[in-house]
């Protein structure tokens, strides 16, 4: 977010700023803007063009467990991949999706 590298300053402007953004926006807006910036792959930022590239798709026509994929991978993009997932990969994804389930689908996003 700041800048390549990693330091104690680094990480304490990191958490400075995520406290603020806590204060200033809702969940949902952070969520948002999260999902409208984060790497999905080489090249492919945001969820919009990661569902084109991935599976051809808007974002709103991903079925669960395509989402659940794409969630997967944001921890390492560059390690994970939602175009040929490992087994890591599809465990992952199963469990994201078991979490879905749990929180009651999208009607847990339209409460944030």
């Amino acid at each position: 977010f700041l800048w390549p590298g990693r330091s104690y300053l680094r990480k304490g402007l990191e958490a400075y700023f995520t406290v603020l953004l806590e204060l200033l926006w809702p969940k949902r807006r952070i969520l948002e803007v999260y999902l409208n910036v984060a790497e999905f792959g080489d090249g492919i930022y945001g969820v919009a063009a990661a569902a084109q590239a991935f599976f051809g798709k808007r974002p709103a026509d991903l079925g669960r467990a395509e989402a659940a994929l794409l969630a997967a991978v944001l921890p390492n993009p560059r390690r994970l991949h939602a175009r040929n997932p490992s087994a890591y990969v599809r465990e992952r994804a199963r469990w994201i999706e078991e979490q879905m389930i749990q929180l009651g689908g999208p009607a847990y996003l339209r409460n944030l």
